[in-house]
C-alpha cells in the first residue's frame, strides 16, 4: 500500500528541470565562461609584447620568392668531380677537413685576387752566391761546420762514420778518401789505415760484402775509392770497391811526395768529374768526399770552380786538417826524423797553414822590445779548405794533439809533426766570430761598403812593424857631452818608427766614423784591437822621444852620488796633453776588446798590450865606474898527478848523422 502510494506518474504540469539539475547547469556555464575569459586576457591585455616575442620563420620557398640570395664575393665553386673525399666533395661540409687524406698545397678554388700588371725596375745582381742543398731535402739550404776542434784524427773519423751511416739510411753511398802524400802525414795515414777495420765493421760493409743479395756491383750499399795527392794526384783504386783488403792495401801503398806541393783542390775537382755518374745516372748514390791534409793547398785559385761542381752534384766535403794560426800565413812545425838511425833532435820547419780568413784581418805589430807573439789558434781552419766544407754542407775538423783551452802550450810540449800554437780557444765561444766564407768579389764588396773593414784590411796589408826594438833605457852620465850624444843616438830609432806608426794610425782612422755601424763581432774586435794597439805604440814611441829630449836639455840628480838615468814604463803620461788624450783613447779601445770579447784571440792580445804601461818616467841610480880588480893567480902545488887512464873509454860516442828538415 505504501509503495503504490509513493510511485505515481508525473503530471504534465511538472517542469523538465528539477531543482538539482538547474543548479548543475548554471555552475557548468559559469565555469566555462570564466575559463574562456581568462584565455582571452593575453590577446587583449599584452598583444604588443606577444608580437615582439614571437617571430614566424618563413619557409624556404617563401624566402627564395621574396629575396634574391647573394653569394659572398670570395666564394667559388668547383664543378670538377673529385674521386677523393675532401673540401670539394659532395659530402657534408663538416666532413671536409676531417675526412680529407691529403691537404693540397695548391687550392682548387681559383684566387679571387685580380693580378694587375705593374712596371718593375730591373734589379742588377752584383754577384751570384750559390747555396748548398742537403742530401735529403732538395731545397733546404745546408751549411757545414767551420771549425770542429779535436785532439786526433780518430775522433774526426768517428764523427764522419756517423754521417756515412745517415747517408746509407737514405740511399746507397760512395765515399772517396783523399790522402795528402806529404811526409808529415805518414803517421796519420797509418793510424787511419788501422782504423778502417773498425769503421767498416760499424758500417756493416764486411757483412754486406758476403751477402748474396749484393752480388752485383751496383747493389753494394757502400763503395769506397782512395785518392792520393801531392804535386800530382793518383787514383789508388780505379773502380770503387767494398773489399776492405783492397782498400787497406791502397792506403798502405801511398808513396811520400818530396816536392812539398799539395794540389788538393785539383784533386777534389777531378774526382767530382770522375764520379759524376754516381750522382746523375740511375741507380743514383750519395757521394761523400773525405780529405786528410795538413796544409792550405797550393792551388787555391781553383777553389771557386771546386765549390761550384760540388754544389751542382750535391757532394759534401769533409776535411780532417789543422787549425789555422790567428792572423798569420805561416807557422812552424816540429819535425823529428822518422828514421831512428838518424839524429832525433827536433827541428822546426815553416809550413803554410793560414790565415783563417780570405785576407789577413790583423795588424802586424810586434810588442815593445821586438817581442813577436807566439802563434795562437784562430779557432778555425785555413780559409779555402774551410770554405769548401762550409759551402758544401761538410765539416772541417781542426786537429791538434796538444789542444788545451785551459792553459798555454810550450814548444817542448808540442808533439812531433805538429805546429806550435801557444793558446787555444773554446769552439763554442769562437762560433760567433766565424770568418766570412764568401767568394773574393763578394768579400771585397762587403768590406768596401763599411769603412771600418776597409781600413782594417788596408792596415793589415803592411809588413810587420816593431814598436821599439830593444829601446835603450839606461844612460850613464860620465859627462854632459857624452850623455847628450848617447841620448841623440837613442832618439834615432824612435824617429824612424814614428812616421810608420803615424801612417798606420791615419789608415785606421779613416774607418773610425763607421765603427758604430759595424755589427759583426769579428770585425768589431779586429778593428778595436788594431786601433788600440797602434795608438798605444804611437804614444809610447813619441813619449820615448820626448823624454829623451827632456834629458838632453838637462836633468839634475836628487842624490849627489847617483850618476845614471834609467827610463821606466809608467801609467802616468807626462809628455803633453795630446799624448794623454791619445793614451786614454788607446786604453778605452783595448779594454773594450777585453770586456766584450772575452775568451778570444783579440782579448788575449789586448790584455798583453795592456800589461805594458804607455807612459814613461826617469829614475836615477848609481853605477860604479871603477875597473874591477884583477884576480890573483892560484899558487902552484906539488900534488901527485893522476895515473894515466884509457882515453878511448872516456871518448864520447859519435853522434848519429843529422839530416836537414825537409820541405814539409
Amino acid at each position: 500500500m505504501s509503495v503504490a502510494r509513493d510511485w505515481q506518474p508525473a503530471s504534465e504540469t511538472d517542469s523538465l528541470f528539477d531543482r538539482d539539475t538547474l543548479g548543475f547547469v548554471l555552475s557548468l556555464v559559469f565555469h566555462i565562461g570564466v575559463i574562456v575569459a581568462l584565455g582571452m586576457v593575453p590577446f587583449f591585455g599584452n598583444r604588443r609584447e606577444v608580437r615582439e616575442a614571437l617571430t614566424l620563420l618563413p619557409t624556404a620557398e617563401e624566402k627564395l620568392e621574396e629575396h634574391e640570395v647573394k653569394l659572398p664575393e670570395d666564394f667559388f665553386a668547383n664543378d670538377r668531380p673529385l674521386p677523393e673525399v675532401g673540401a670539394n666533395s659532395s659530402a657534408d661540409a663538416e666532413m671536409a677537413l676531417s675526412a680529407a687524406e691529403v691537404l693540397s698545397d695548391i687550392s682548387d678554388v681559383p684566387s679571387p685576387v685580380e693580378i694587375r700588371a705593374i712596371d718593375v725596375a730591373p734589379v742588377e745582381i752584383n754577384n751570384e752566391i750559390k747555396v748548398a742543398t742537403g742530401l735529403r731535402i732538395e731545397n733546404l739550404p745546408v751549411r757545414g761546420a767551420a771549425g770542429e776542434g779535436t785532439t786526433g784524427a780518430v775522433g774526426a773519423i768517428d764523427r764522419i762514420t756517423q754521417d756515412i751511416l745517415l747517408s746509407l739510411e737514405e740511399r746507397k753511398t760512395l765515399v772517396v778518401w783523399f790522402f795528402d802524400q806529404s811526409g808529415s802525414l805518414n803517421r796519420q795515414r797509418q793510424t787511419i789505415n788501422d782504423r778502417f777495420d773498425r769503421i767498416y765493421h760499424e758500417l756493416g760493409v764486411i757483412e754486406a760484402a758476403g751477402n748474396p743479395a749484393f752480388k752485383r756491383h751496383d747493389d753494394k750499399p757502400l763503395l769506397t775509392s782512395i785518392i792520393a795527392f801531392g804535386d800530382q794526384m793518383k787514383f789508388m783504386i780505379e773502380k770503387p770497391t767494398d773489399q776492405l783488403a783492397e782498400i787497406k792495401k791502397a792506403v798502405s801503398s801511398i808513396e811520400q811526395d818530396s816536392t812539398g806541393n799539395e794540389r788538393v783542390f785539383s784533386a777534389v775537382y777531378t774526382a767530382a768529374q770522375k764520379y759524376r755518374k754516381y750522382r746523375t745516372q740511375a741507380p743514383r748514390r750519395n757521394v761523400m768526399f773525405v780529405v786528410f791534409s795538413d796544409e792550405v793547398g797550393d792551388d787555391q785559385a781553383g777553389l771557386d770552380k771546386t765549390v761550384s761542381i760540388c754544389h751542382q752534384l750535391e757532394i759534401p766535403v769533409y776535411v780532417v786538417g789543422i787549425p789555422a794560426p790567428f792572423g798569420r800565413d805561416e807557422t812552424v812545425v816540429k819535425w823529428v826524423d822518422p828514421d831512428p838511425n838518424y839524429d832525433q833532435t827536433p827541428g822546426w820547419g815553416r809550413v803554410s797553414q793560414g790565415p783563417e780568413s780570405l785576407f789577413v784581418e790583423r795588424v802586424k805589430l810586434r810588442f815593445i822590445g821586438g817581442d813577436g807573439p807566439d802563434p795562437i789558434d784562430s779557432g778555425f781552419g785555413p780559409f779555402a779548405l774551410t770554405r769548401l766544407c762550409y759551402e758544401t754542407g761538410g765539416i772541417y775538423f781542426a786537429v791538434h794533439p796538444n789542444r788545451n783551452v785551459n792553459r798555454s802550450v810550450g814548444r817542448r810540449e808540442t808533439s812531433a809533426f805538429s805546429a806550435h800554437l801557444k793558446h787555444f780557444f773554446d769552439p763554442e765561444t769562437m762560433r760567433k766570430y766565424r770568418p766570412d766564407y764568401l767568394p773574393a768579389k763578394e768579400y771585397l764588396r762587403r768590406a768596401n761598403a763599411i769603412k771600418t773593414r776597409a781600413a782594417l784590411l788596408k792596415a793589415a796589408q803592411l809588413s810587420w812593424l816593431s814598436q821599439l826594438e830593444q829601446p835603450r833605457l839606461r844612460f850613464v852620465k860620465q859627462s854632459e857631452a857624452a850623455l847628450a850624444i848617447e841620448l841623440a843616438e837613442a832618439q834615432k830609432g824612435a824617429a824612424k818608427l814614428e812616421p810608420q806608426l803615424n801612417g798606420l794610425y791615419e789608415t785606421l782612422a779613416l774607418g773610425e766614423g763607421d765603427r758604430g755601424e759595424e755589427t759583426s763581432p769579428r770585425w768589431q774586435a779586429g778593428y778595436d784591437l788594431a786601433m788600440g794597439r797602434v795608438l798605444a805604440a804611437k804614444v809610447r814611441a813619441e813619449g820615448y822621444n820626448a823624454m829623451l829630449a827632456v834629458a838632453k836639455r838637462g836633468l839634475k840628480f836628487k842624490t849627489a852620488k847617483n850618476n845614471t838615468w834609467v827610463l821606466r814604463s809608467s801609467k802616468e803620461i807626462t809628455t803633453g796633453s795630446q799624448h794623454v788624450k791619445a793614451g786614454k783613447k788607446a786604453d778605452e779601445y783595448l779594454r773594450r776588446v777585453v770586456d766584450e770579447h772575452e775568451g778570444t784571440p783579440w782579448a788575449l792580445l789586448a790584455a798583453k798590450e795592456l800589461e805594458t804601461p804607455i807612459g814613461w818616467q826617469w829614475t836615477e841610480q848609481f853605477t860604479d865606474l871603477s875597473p874591477p880588480p884583477r884576480r890573483a893567480a892560484a899558487p902552484a902545488n906539488n900534488n901527485t898527478p893522476r895515473p894515466a887512464q884509457n882515453e878511448k873509454k872516456r871518448m864520447l860516442k859519435k853522434p848519429p848523422p843529422k839530416r836537414p828538415v825537409p820541405k814539409l
